[in-house]
């Protein structure tokens, strides 16, 4: 089995080609018990859908590939704290570990904003492990919003004619 850090390296790489697509720089891996690996990064802009999120994109190729929902015995790694969607994904799918970089303030869902691993009567609970190669993610997710910011404050100003 690949280390936390290998799989977040590959989630890294993810990241930064969403990055180079204007997309929000979150990249995804997730590891079969098998040794198969999925991989893809935020494609919502891309595709137009809400949930078109790396983790969700993920999550629903290694199912579609098994022929079942459930992904027991996986690891999802994921270079920013998974929001309420798709770690409720992480839930149903019964994903056994998530591994994350970066926490995300306004919509981390393994303690920043709320806490999945510690609702009660849930039937399954992901071992959760943050912080793993943080600074790289949370690099990536600080220049982007940053050239965001820069962007509107030229179209703000009138732009460059």
């Amino acid at each position: 089995m690949i280390s936390d850090a290998g799989l977040m390296e590959m989630a890294l790489d993810q990241a930064r080609a969403a990055l180079n697509a204007g997309e929000v720089p979150v990249g995804a891996v997730l590891a079969l018990p098998d040794g198969r690996l999925f991989q893809a990064h935020n494609r919502t802009k891309e595709l137009g859908r809400p949930h078109a999120h790396a983790e969700h994109l993920v999550m629903d190729s290694a199912a579609e590939a098994l022929g079942d929902w459930r992904l027991e015995g996986s690891v999802l790694a994921s270079t920013v704290e998974p929001c309420l969607m798709c770690g409720g994904l992480c839930v149903i799918a019964r994903v056994a570990r998530i591994v994350f970089g970066a926490p995300d303030p306004r919509f981390g869902a393994f303690g920043s904003v709320t806490d999945i691993a510690g609702m009660q009567n849930l039937n399954h609970y992901p071992e959760v492990t943050g912080g793993v190669m943080e600074e790289e993610s949370a690099r990536l997710m600080r220049s982007f919003f940053r050239s965001l910011r820069s962007a509107r404050s030229v179209d703000q100003a009138g732009g460059d004619t």
